[in-house]
C-alpha cells in the first residue's frame, strides 16, 4: 500500500466518524447515490421524486407522510462547493411547461440537497419536537460506475477481455479491422494513438446506442473537460506481454494506469465511497424490445455493478474501521408506464431475475436489496381496445417522434422470467415466441393541483424503502 492509498484511507475513515457523529449528535444526512445505465432516467427520476417529497400528496406509501409526521420539505444550498448543483428547477419547468419535454440527460456529477422537518415516532414523540434530516442526491452517470471494475484490472487483462467481447460485433468492425493491422510492439506514435482511441470510441457510442452496456471506459464516451488528453487516448490491442520500452503497447498500458488512477479513483475516492443508500435505474424494456443479447449483456453488467457497492451495514464500528458502505440498493425497472399496470407484476418480477445474483452478493454482504417497476412520471394513460373480437390492454400517449396521440400495446411480458433470461444466457438471436415492442412518449401536459407533486408509479414505494427507515 502506497502512502496515497494510506492517506485516502485515514481521510475516509475520517470522513465516515465525522458523518456518525453528526448523524448522532446533530442533524441527519443521507447520500444517495443515484445511476443507471443508458436512457434509463436518472434526471427525470431526481426532479420528480424532489418535487413528490416538497409536494408530497401522491406519496401515500411513504410511511411518515402517510401518518402525518413529514412538516416541511425544502431545498438548501448543496454542501459540497466543489460540484454543480442539479438544476432541479430548470428540469421540472421541462416536464411542467404548457408544451413539456423531456430534460437533457447525465454528462457528470451534481448534487442537491433536500432538508425534511420530520416529527419523531414512538416514545421519542413526547419527548422531542420535529428534528431535520437532510437528503443529499449525488446524480452521476452509470458509464462511470461500471468503470470502478477497472480497478483490479491490468491492461493485458482489459484487452483481452475487450477484444474478445467485441470481435464479432458489426459495431467493432471498423477499429478491429485498424487495429489487428497495427504491430503492439512498434515505437509509439501519437497519431497513430489518436487515431485507435478516436475508432475505439466510434465503436463505444455505437455499442451503447445498440443497447449494449459493456461500454468502458466510460469518460470515453462523457470526457467532459478530459477530451483529447492523454488519459482518453488509449485503446486496446491484440497480444500480451508489456512489450519493449517505447513502444505502443508499453504506452497504452501506462495511460490505462493513468486512466485508473487519476479518473476512477479521484471519483470512487470523492464520490461514490461516501454514498449511504443508492438506486440504480434500468431501462428493462429497452432491452427487451433488443433482443436476447441486449438482455444478457444487461445481466452481466448489474452483476459487475454490484462489485462496486461494497455494501453492507453502516454499524459504528463498521464505518470507522473500514469506511462507509451502502446500507440499501434499489434495482428499478424504469418506464413501467409504458405498460399496462396487468403487467407491472411482471415486469418486476423480470427485474428481480436480472439482478438475482447482485442482489443475492450485496443481501450476503448484510445489505438490503430490492426490485420493483416504476415511472417517475407517468406519461400515458391506459385504456382497452378490442383487437381480434379480443380485449387488449394498452398505453395511450403521445410519440415523441411525430407528436400523434397513439394506442400501444407492447406485447405480452411472460410470467415465467426464464422464458427472457433463458434464451439471453444460450445466446439466442431472437425472441422464439414473441416480438416485444417498445415505443418513446413525449411527456405528458401536468395539471397539477396544490400540494401534488407529478403523476407517477411506485415512486413513493421507492422512496420508502431507500430513506423510510430514517424518517
Amino acid at each position: 500500500m502506497g502512502i496515497t492509498d494510506l492517506a485516502d484511507g485515514i481521510t475516509r475513515r475520517v470522513e465516515a466518524l465525522g458523518d456518525t457523529l453528526s448523524g448522532a449528535f446533530m442533524e441527519p444526512v443521507i447520500r444517495l447515490g443515484v445511476t443507471g445505465l443508458a436512457r434509463s432516467g436518472k434526471t427525470v427520476f431526481i426532479t420528480s421524486l424532489v418535487a413528490n417529497l416538497i409536494d408530497r400528496a401522491r406519496m401515500g406509501a411513504l410511511a411518515a407522510q402517510a401518518e402525518g409526521r413529514i412538516e416541511a420539505a425544502y431545498l438548501q444550498p448543496q454542501p459540497d462547493d466543489t460540484l454543480p448543483r442539479f438544476d432541479y428547477e430548470t428540469h421540472l419547468a421541462a416536464l411542467t411547461a404548457a408544451q413539456p419535454h423531456w430534460p437533457d440527460s447525465t454528462r457528470a456529477v451534481s448534487e442537491l440537497r433536500l432538508s425534511l422537518r420530520v416529527r419523531p415516532t414512538g416514545l421519542l414523540s413526547g419527548l422531542s419536537g420535529p428534528r431535520t434530516l437532510h437528503l443529499d442526491i449525488v446524480d452521476y452517470p452509470g458509464e462511470w460506475l461500471l468503470d470502478l471494475g477497472l480497478m483490479d484490472k491490468t491492461y493485458d487483462q482489459w484487452s483481452r477481455e475487450v477484444m474478445a467481447r467485441i470481435a464479432a460485433r458489426s459495431e467493432a468492425a471498423e477499429f478491429m479491422a485498424r487495429v489487428c493491422a497495427v504491430d503492439p510492439a512498434s515505437p509509439h506514435d501519437e497519431p497513430l494513438a489518436q487515431d485507435l482511441a478516436r475508432r475505439f470510441t466510434g465503436y463505444l457510442n455505437a455499442a451503447r446506442a445498440a443497447g449494449y452496456y459493456d461500454c468502458t471506459p466510460g469518460r470515453f464516451i462523457l470526457p467532459g473537460d478530459l477530451a483529447g488528453s492523454p488519459v482518453l487516448t488509449f485503446a486496446p490491442l491484440p497480444g500480451e506481454g508489456e512489450g519493449p520500452r517505447k513502444s505502443l503497447r508499453r504506452e497504452m498500458a501506462r495511460r490505462f494506469e493513468a486512466y485508473k488512477a487519476q479518473v476512477v479513483k479521484p471519483f470512487f475516492r470523492d464520490h461514490f465511497s461516501r454514498i449511504d443508500r443508492q438506486v440504480v435505474l434500468v431501462d428493462a424494456l429497452g432491452a427487451i424490445h433488443k433482443g436476447p443479447a441486449a438482455v444478457e449483456d444487461m445481466r452481466q453488467a448489474m452483476a459487475e455493478t454490484l462489485g462496486a457497492f461494497r455494501p453492507g451495514g453502516n454499524a459504528f464500528l463498521s464505518r470507522l474501521l473500514r469506511g462507509k458502505r451502502v446500507e440499501r440498493i434499489l434495482f428499478a425497472a424504469t418506464k413501467a408506464d409504458h405498460l399496462h399496470h396487468s403487467q407491472h407484476p411482471r415486469l418486476t418480477a423480470i427485474m428481480q431475475a436480472l439482478t438475482r445474483e447482485a442482489r443475492s452478493r450485496a443481501d450476503f454482504a448484510g445489505a438490503q436489496t430490492a426490485a420493483m417497476s416504476i415511472a417517475a412520471l407517468r406519461a400515458t394513460v391506459e385504456e382497452t381496445i378490442t383487437h381480434a373480437g379480443k380485449p387488449l390492454d394498452c398505453v395511450r400517449g403521445t410519440l415523441l417522434e411525430t407528436g400523434k396521440q397513439a394506442a400501444f400495446y407492447p406485447g405480452d411480458l411472460p410470467e415465467d422470467p426464464n422464458r427472457l433470461l433463458g434464451p439471453a444466457r444460450a445466446g439466442a438471436q431472437s425472441w422464439l415466441d414473441e416480438d416485444y415492442k417498445v415505443m418513446n412518449f413525449a411527456a405528458a401536459p401536468l395539471r397539477l393541483r396544490p400540494g401534488e407533486g407529478p403523476p407517477h408509479i411506485r415512486l413513493d414505494r421507492a422512496a420508502q424503502f431507500l430513506i423510510g427507515d430514517r424518517l
